[in-house]
C-alpha cells in the first residue's frame, strides 16, 4: 500500500465533524479488501467508528487509533516533491494512512496489532466515548495525532469556562439607574486574568485563553446582560481551580463550566524523543482501551489552517516508528 496516495484519497473525501459516513464507508471497505475483519460501530444516526481487527489475532495486545474527522472547510488535496497538503493532511488522515501501513508490515512478521478510527474528535470525542464502551481487552493503545514523530510525555487538559453576568437596562444618560453586567464581566475577567494556575515542572504552565466576550444591547443603553467564554488549558487536575474561580467570582458573576478533558501522563520510550502536547486528544475518552501512547507525523502548528499538510518524509518515517512501537508494545503484551 502506498500511504502517499491512501492519504490524498482520504483527504479528497469530505468528512467535518458530524459528516464522517463516507469516508467511514471508504476506510471500512479498503480495510476488508487488505485482509481485516472490520466492524463498524454505531455512533449516531449515520455516524460510525470502523474497527479493523487481523482474523490471526481478533484481541490484539496494541491498538493503533485516531479519528477520521476533520474541521471545516473541506480543502480536496495536492502534492509537491515534499509535502500533501489539503484539510486532513497532518490532522489525522496521514496518521491513518501510516498507521494503516504500519499494520500491514507488522502482520508480515506475525504481529496483528488492532485499528481504531472513531468520529468526533474535533467536537466532543462523541466516537471515543462511545468506543469506550466496547473495549476488547487490549493492553496498549496508540493514539495519533501530529507530535511531528515524538512521543507526547503528556497531554494538556481542558476546562472550558463561561461567565454569565445580569444586569438592568436603563438610559446611558443616567447610569445610577441601571445596573451594568458589562462592568460586572470586566471585573471578573479581570480576577481570572489575576488568578494563579498549577504548574508541572515538566509539562509546564495551566495557561488560560478568553476565546469570546459578548452582551450589551447598544452604546447608549446600560447593559442588563454579558457573557464570556474561555478556556483553560490544564496541567494537574481541575478540582482546585473550579474551586478558586467559584469563589473569586461569588456575587458578580454566574460560573459554567461545560466542558472538561483531564490532564494526563503518558508512556514514553528511551529511544524515541518527546514533547508535551498542549492540545487534548481522545485519550482520556478511551481509558478502557489500554495504557495510552501519543504520537503522529505532521505539525499541530498547520492543523486547521488553510495550508495544512504533511512531510511525505515524516510520514513514511510515521510508519517505521508504529512498527516499531508496535513490536516494543506487543513484547511486552
Amino acid at each position: 500500500m502506498d500511504p502517499i496516495r491512501f492519504t490524498r484519497e482520504l483527504v479528497d473525501i469530505e468528512s467535518i465533524t458530524g459528516n464522517e459516513a463516507q469516508v467511514g464507508d471508504f476506510l471500512a471497505t479498503r480495510l476488508s479488501t487488505l485482509g481485516f475483519n472490520v466492524q463498524k460501530g454505531p455512533v449516531e444516526r449515520h455516524r460510525f467508528n470502523v474497527l479493523a481487527l487481523s482474523p490471526e489475532q481478533p484481541k490484539p495486545p496494541v491498538v493503533f487509533s485516531t479519528h477520521m474527522d476533520t474541521v471545516p472547510p473541506h480543502i480536496p488535496s495536492w502534492e509537491d516533491d515534499r509535502r500533501i497538503y489539503g484539510r486532513g493532511t497532518c490532522d489525522a488522515k496521514g496518521i491513518i494512512a501510516a498507521m494503516t501501513e504500519a499494520a500491514l508490515r507488522l502482520r508480515g512478521e506475525r504481529i496483528h496489532p488492532g485499528l481504531l478510527f472513531v468520529v468526533g474528535e474535533e467536537r466532543d470525542s462523541l466516537g471515543a466515548m462511545i468506543a469506550n464502551e466496547h473495549p476488547i481487552g487490549n493492553k496498549f493503545l496508540v493514539n495519533g495525532e501530529p507530535t511531528e514523530n515524538t512521543v507526547a510525555l503528556a497531554s494538556k487538559g481542558t476546562l472550558r469556562v463561561e461567565l454569565i453576568a445580569e444586569g438592568r437596562m436603563a438610559h446611558s444618560a443616567y447610569p445610577e439607574l441601571g445596573d451594568s453586567a458589562i462592568d460586572k464581566l470586566i471585573e471578573a475577567l479581570y480576577r481570572m486574568r489575576k488568578m494563579h494556575l498549577p504548574q508541572d515542572p515538566e509539562v509546564g504552565p495551566s495557561t488560560l485563553n478568553i476565546g469570546v466576550i459578548e452582551g450589551g444591547r447598544a452604546p447608549n443603553v446600560i447593559a442588563d446582560h454579558a457573557r464570556a467564554q474561555m478556556l483553560i488549558r490544564l496541567v494537574g487536575s481541575s478540582d482546585e481551580i473550579k474551586r478558586n474561580i467559584i469563589d473569586a467570582l461569588r456575587g458578580l458573576v454566574r460560573v459554567e463550566f461545560p466542558l472538561e478533558i483531564p490532564f494526563v501522563k503518558l508512556r514514553t520510550f528511551r529511544s524515541l524523543p518527546t514533547m508535551v502536547a498542549a492540545f487534548t486528544t481522545d485519550i482520556p475518552k478511551l481509558s478502557n482501551w489500554g495504557e495510552p501512547v501519543l504520537i503522529g507525523p505532521g505539525s499541530i502548528h498547520v492543523a486547521h489552517t488553510e495550508k495544512e499538510f504533511i512531510e511525505k518524509e515524516q510520514l513514511m518515517r510515521a510508519v517505521d516508528i508504529y512498527c516499531q512501537i508496535g513490536r516494543e508494545l506487543s513484547a511486552q503484551a
